[in-house]
């Protein structure tokens, strides 16, 4: 790999984002078919792979020095290009501070480590921000069958934004079959608010507030059901940090004005 790398491949929207952030997108020849910020991204980068599934063949065609790739979901893409000789670097961020991390690794990697510092340096004063008022009690949804509650960095968001995520204990918990939650766990745990983003999928509010019971919920009885979209909070990197924190700080402040 030559270094900084000159060609690098992203298979996943976050370290796509990052890069144009540092002003080093010049060096991305290929994106997912996911990469939508920003927007002139997709006009501007070939798209050579969904999540879980990659064109192989158009990948190794742009001659990539370095492919950034997420998580063991997408270990067999790894494998799979390391066996043909390409350098790879999986990411696993699952938490804001792992988040950060990210930005100043690819900082790092791209001869920009103060501009990537520089940038985490504004992200944490941000989050760090004291929040005053009442907090409210939050749900999020990542999905809703079987209904998967908040990943780290999500929860963590809820909370610095002055909130109170009704399944903390589950945050760090990787799996998505390890933050699934019944419909009685959620009676229970009376959220004020419900955030839901559905993993690309339309949220329907109708549907959450007609589930059995879930009209004893102070978020249904209130029609504070809100929808975040997929891109700006389930994606762990700067949207997350700016869009989707900014979602929701206007859920609570709703919610605190009644």
């Amino acid at each position: 790999m030559s270094f900084p790398p000159e060609r690098i491949v992203c298979l996943t929207e976050e370290t796509v984002e990052t890069l144009y952030l540092l002003e080093e997108d010049a060096r991305i020849v290929g994106v997912s078919g996911y990469a939508v910020r920003p927007k002139r991204v997709r006009r501007e980068k070939p798209r050579v792979s969904a999540f879980t599934s990659a064109d192989f063949p158009k990948i190794l065609a742009l001659e990539p020095d370095l492919v950034l790739t997420f998580s063991d979901l997408q270990a067999e893409i790894a494998a799979e290009l390391i066996r043909a000789g390409v350098t790879v670097h999986a990411f696993n961020q699952r938490t804001v501070a792992g988040i950060l991390d990210m930005i100043s690794m690819l900082g790092a990697l791209t001869g920009k480590a103060s501009d990537a510092n520089a940038l985490v340096a504004s992200y944490k004063a941000r989050l760090s921000t004291p929040r005053t008022g009442p907090s409210p009690r939050i749900y999020f949804e990542e999905w809703d069958d079987p209904m998967i509650t908040s990943i780290g960095w999500v929860s963590e968001l809820i909370e610095a934004a002055g909130g109170i995520d009704c399944f903390a204990h589950l945050r760090h918990e990787q799996a998505a079959k390890d933050r699934i939650v019944g419909p009685e766990d959620v009676i229970a745990a009376q959220p004020d608010i419900i955030l839901a983003s559905w993993c690309g999928k339309k949220v329907r509010p109708e549907k959450i507030a007609a589930r059995p019971g879930w009209d004893r919920i102070p978020a249904v009885r209130d029609g504070r059901i809100i929808e975040i979209k997929s891109p700006i909070i389930l994606q762990p990197g700067p949207a997350a940090l700016t869009e989707g924190f900014d979602a929701i700080l206007a859920a609570i402040e709703e919610w605190r004005r009644g």
